[in-house]
C-alpha cells in the first residue's frame, strides 16, 4: 500500500472517532426523569405538562416553571431559561432536553407536539363517510 493512502485512511479513522466522541457524549437519549438523574447526561425526557401543578415566568431572571409526568409516571419540575413558548397549553405532549438537577429538570430545549388540524379534518371525513353509509 503506498504511504498515501496510509495516512488517508488513518486521517478519516481519527475524524471518525473524533465525531464520534464529541458528539455521541453530547446527549444522552430518550430515558425519564429517573434514568436522567442517574446518568447525570444530557437528555431527552417525553411526557405531559401537569396542569393541576402551578406555572411561572419570572420576568427578571428569564425563566418559566412548569411540572411534567414523564411516561413512567414521575412528575418533576422543569425550569426552562426563556418564555413559555408557543402552543404551550395546545400541547399533546413535550419533549425537553437539559439535565436533572436536585428534584427539578433544567431544560435547554421543549418542543411542544400540538395536535395536528389536519388529522383532526381526516377523522371528520372519516366519521362523515361512515355515517352516510347504508
Amino acid at each position: 500500500m503506498r504511504p498515501k493512502k496510509i495516512i488517508g485512511f488513518v486521517l478519516m479513522i481519527g475524524f471518525g472517532a473524533l465525531l464520534f466522541f464529541n458528539f455521541g457524549s453530547q446527549v444522552g437519549g430518550y430515558m425519564g426523569f429517573a434514568e436522567a438523574e442517574a446518568s447525570g447526561a444530557k437528555a431527552h425526557v417525553v411526557g405531559d405538562w401537569v396542569k393541576e401543578q402551578p406555572t411561572n415566568y419570572d420576568v427578571e431572571r428569564n425563566v418559566f416553571t412548569f411540572h411534567m409526568r414523564d411516561e413512567a409516571g414521575v412528575v418533576r419540575e422543569v425550569q426552562y431559561n426563556d418564555p413559555k413558548p408557543a402552543n404551550f397549553e395546545e400541547a399533546e405532549q413535550l419533549v425537553i432536553e437539559g439535565y436533572a438537577g436536585d428534584d427539578v429538570f433544567i431544560a435547554d430545549y421543549i418542543l411542544v407536539k400540538c395536535p395536528s388540524k389536519y388529522n383532526d379534518e381526516r377523522g371528520l371525513q372519516e366519521q362523515a363517510d361512515a355515517s352516510s353509509m347504508p
